[in-house]
């Protein structure tokens, strides 16, 4: 079963890296080297084709439990962060829809470079 490309593998980076990302400020090669690191994790939970959306579903999972584990420290309360949940969500999903139209398009743009298993 073929994985998916960690960062490392691909010659092009995400345009993701110019513009601000969750809890930081600029892009470092230690953000790419985690980012890797995750991808290296569920690659290794694939045993079959069955399994990547369920591997998918979890890694999602486990970012937002951690975002928002994150998001709380930075809180005095819960009724705190209740008041400022909707601000929370509305950013966490514009940063997910902006790191995954820019990931898409780069696995648009290099399609069959990128491709590993191919259906009929």
């Amino acid at each position: 079963m073929g994985a998916h490309q960690t960062l490392h593998e691909t010659t092009e980076r995400s345009k993701v890296a110019d513009r601000q990302l969750p809890m930081t400020q600029k892009t470092d090669q230690a953000f790419y080297d985690r980012a890797d690191a995750h991808i290296s994790l569920a690659n290794q939970q694939i045993d079959k084709p069955e399994d990547l959306g369920k591997v998918s579903a979890s890694m999602t999972f486990g970012a937002t439990r951690f975002n928002a584990w994150v998001t709380s420290r930075s809180f005095k309360s819960g009724t705190e962060m209740a008041e400022a949940r909707e601000e929370i969500v509305k950013y966490f999903c514009e940063q997910y829809r902006m790191m995954l139209e820019d990931n898409l398009d780069e696995h648009i743009q290099n399609f069959d470079r990128y491709k590993v298993d191919s259906k009929d």
